[in-house]
């Protein structure tokens, strides 16, 4: 069968090819890249719609190799880690990971992420912003070496009902007993890898990490393992449906870094971010604890949550308020949920309309019809979140779909 060509000629676009490019652009029918840290990532490879299918039936792989990605390694590792971040990581063992978040002096979040303890001695920290300069600060007189791993590896997040069907075909069937949040080292034909049960779809998931040079073998290896079991490339649209139905935040999206921010009423701090669960405030100082101590005592002026939207037209962008007429908010991520059939979105809404006994909430709706411009407005509600949530996705051992 003929290769399928694209109309138009490829275009160099100023963006560095990944570990895993040569087999991603080989089925990127689009020929839709975005930047993500530099690197050349998939937006659609063919359909959105069977990418976030694939992933609520099947399996898909998805190219996280851009994520940055640092290694802390040393006697005072722990004590640097911990220190950085709010919460309690000497608390985790080796072989886990734990969700993070790091905060400056104010109290506002710098980012947030996952700390991988690789060892009692090393960490691995994966985030979506650099911060290098950041952690070699509050690593500052300690003995520990900080290293930005991002270019020395390679990873993919495997994710779906099928995925551990995929592993197992793979010859991985040992990972079977690999509990949510866990990392295991384990041979795949003649490389290793590590795998960890994580992912950002809310549904069962692993994320495989290895050497940029066994990028090649470890994509053939899961592309033909999962071929009976509908495995799927795709591209970032797909799983930014699944991230919002799961329930999880983006910088940039829902919330600005303080480092990035401009203004300084643009940060947010946990206690805005529904995040106060990750904040252990009986554990050894970390950067932000005196701010946040006061925070919480004070309350918060706003705060992001969950609602979920009268209708099927999708609130990007959306501002919120109050009987009609008062604007009290505005949303930050939106979409109609193919699988929990319901119109669901996160917001901003300022006191005392972020409480969940809030009523005669609306947001305002703009649709294009034939060139013509359409305002709507819907009722809306604060409603928990995850949006999404399935046994499988911590069933150890994993189910057999």
């Amino acid at each position: 069968m003929a290769k399928k060509q694209h109309p138009y000629p490829e275009v160099a676009m100023g963006l560095e090819p990944g570990p895993f490019h040569s087999r991603i652009a080989e089925r990127n029918v689009q020929h839709s890249w975005m930047n993500w840290m530099g690197f050349a990532s998939p937006g659609v490879l063919d359909t959105v719609e069977f990418e976030y299918f694939a992933i609520r039936n099947q399996c898909t792989l998805f190219d996280i190799s851009p994520m940055c990605k640092y290694e802390i390694e040393g006697r005072d590792a722990e004590t640097v880690v911990n220190r950085l971040v709010t919460r309690d990581v000497a608390k985790l063992k080796p072989g886990r990971v734990a969700y993070v978040i790091w905060c400056d002096e104010d109290g506002n979040v710098v980012d947030d992420g996952t700390v991988f303890r690789l060892s009692q001695d090393r960490f691995r920290l994966c985030c979506q912003e650099p911060q290098l300069a950041w952690l070699n600060d509050i690593a500052w007189g300690f003995d520990v070496a900080v290293t930005d791993a991002s270019r020395a590896v390679a990873a993919l997040s495997l994710q779906g009902p099928t995925s551990f069907a995929t592993l197992r075909q793979a010859g991985l069937g040992e990972l079977a007993d690999l509990a949510p949040f866990g990392i295991r080292d384990i041979a795949m034909g003649e490389i290793t890898i590590t795998v960890s049960r994580t992912g950002f779809t809310g549904d069962l998931g692993y994320e495989l990490w290895t050497a940029p040079e066994h990028a090649p073998q470890l994509w053939d290896g899961l592309m033909e393992a999962g071929r009976l079991h509908g495995i799927r490339p795709i591209g970032y649209a797909a799983v930014e449906m699944a991230r919002i139905e799961a329930g999880f935040l983006l910088p940039r999206a829902d919330f600005l870094s303080s480092q990035t921010a401009l203004r300084t009423d643009r940060p947010r701090n946990p206690l805005e971010l529904g995040l106060d669960w990750l904040v252990h405030f009986d554990k050894p100082h970390f950067n932000g604890k005196r701010a946040l101590e006061k925070l919480r005592h004070m309350g918060v002026a706003r705060k992001l949550v969950a609602i979920e939207i009268d209708g099927d037209k999708a609130a990007h962008n959306a501002l919120v308020y109050h009987g009609r007429k008062r604007e009290v908010g505005m949303v930050t991520s939106a979409l109609w949920s193919p699988t929990c059939k319901r119109n669901i979105a996160f917001a901003w809404l300022e006191a005392p309309f972020h409480d969940k006994r809030a009523n005669n909430l609306w947001v305002e709706i703009y649709l294009q019809r034939e060139l013509e411009w359409q305002r709507r407005m819907a009722r809306c509600r604060i409603v928990e979140k995850p949006f999404f949530v399935h046994s499988r996705r911590t069933a150890t051992p994993p189910g057999e779909f």
